[in-house]
């Protein structure tokens, strides 16, 4: 067989017979913890649309549309925020606890997760949340390992990561180890899209992390943009339990693919926030209506929204993407217990 027709093993694996549907591929053996590797200087060929210029960014300054009118501020205090101790759960159970923002206490096979943590009331170049974060890290059970979805300052928060063991295990897209690692954490895996990792689980087995693809982009200063990657990831306990937390996002193709990898999705966090203006956000923030369209592309069972209600980045009123969420997904006709619309500091159990 020559090379131009031999088709590589996986795309065997993957093809479906006549008329059958699509197989998942088979997952690959996870990487080894803490591995060092060498990136490309950029992964700017990774991004779904061309980032936005200086023209554009410069006309949507000067007509002052990138934060909410003045007139739905007072609808700030309105905002859901119900904190509330973590409830109590075992190795088999899976839990999830909204902190605010990207924030989630995810508890899965024994461990304690954390997504994109930031516990600071500001952050560089937006005003202070609106909400308090949702769990007090006092409170916090002991951190067994953290997921960080992209570099913005929104997601990966310098001051809250020092209050972390050094040795705490960080799960960062590829091109973040070494900003980890020049803060002294000693246990740190860069992973591409479609790669994985796994911690061992209390209650025997392990937990699997699954970086996979998003509609975004990274940058954390002037001169490093799109020198990281950026994505999502899939958690899996020994159970087969699956949470996809999107980290940050546009709509697209991206969200069908991984429905596809990894069937079986029990929940979606998905961000329905910073959406507006739309000719901005659009290619790297859904909307509420395109949050619940990557939800049934997923195939996940249940949503739960973030990335709203904790930092006013955009110029939607702050209470818009709530109603908005709750409109589409009755639309799409899903059973409204599996819309986990949760205040900021509430959890809920997987089942």
């Amino acid at each position: 067989m020559t090379e131009q027709t031999e088709k590589p093993a996986q795309a065997v694996l993957d093809a479906p017979a006549a008329g059958s549907p699509r197989r998942p591929p088979v997952l690959p053996a996870p990487r080894p913890l803490g591995e060092r590797r060498t990136w490309p200087g950029t992964f700017a060929d990774r991004l779904t649309e061309p980032l936005p210029g200086l023209r554009s960014l410069s006309r949507i300054a000067r007509e002052g549309s990138t934060r909410p009118d003045a007139a739905t501020l007072n609808e700030i205090p309105l905002l859901p925020c119900e904190p509330a101790p973590l409830p109590p759960v075992d190795a088999d159970t899976a839990a999830v606890t909204w902190a605010g923002h990207a924030s989630w206490v995810v508890r899965i096979g024994g461990l304690t997760v954390l997504t994109d943590p930031v516990w600071s009331r500001r952050i560089l170049g937006t005003p202070a949340r609106v909400t308090p974060v949702g769990v007090p890290w006092e409170d916090l059970p002991r951190v067994d390992a953290v997921v960080i979805s992209h570099n913005h300052y929104d997601h990966l928060d310098a001051p809250t990561l020092r209050r972390l063991p050094r040795d705490t295990p960080l799960f960062v897209p590829a091109g973040l180890g070494a900003w980890c690692r020049r803060r002294r954490f000693t246990c740190v895996t860069e992973l591409d899209w479609w790669e994985a990792a796994e911690l061992p689980s209390p209650g025997g087995g392990t937990v699997r992390f699954d970086f996979v693809p998003a509609h975004h982009w990274s940058r954390r200063t002037l001169t490093d943009t799109c020198r990281s990657l950026w994505g999502g990831w899939v958690l899996t306990d020994r159970h087969g339990q699956r949470i996809h937390f999107a980290g940050d996002t546009g709509y697209g193709h991206w969200f069908g693919e991984i429905g596809h990898r990894y069937p079986g999705i029990d929940l979606a966090l998905l961000p329905i926030g910073a959406y507006a203006p739309r000719r901005m956000l659009r290619p790297v923030h859904t909307d509420p209506e395109e949050a619940v369209q990557a939800c049934l592309d997923l195939g996940a069972r249940r949503m739960a929204p973030m990335h709203w209600a904790t930092f006013l980045l955009s110029a939607e009123p702050p209470l818009e993407p709530l109603s908005r969420v709750r409109a589409a997904w009755a639309a799409a006709g899903r059973p409204r217990e599996d819309l986990w619309d949760m205040p900021v500091g509430a959890s809920r159990i997987l089942d």
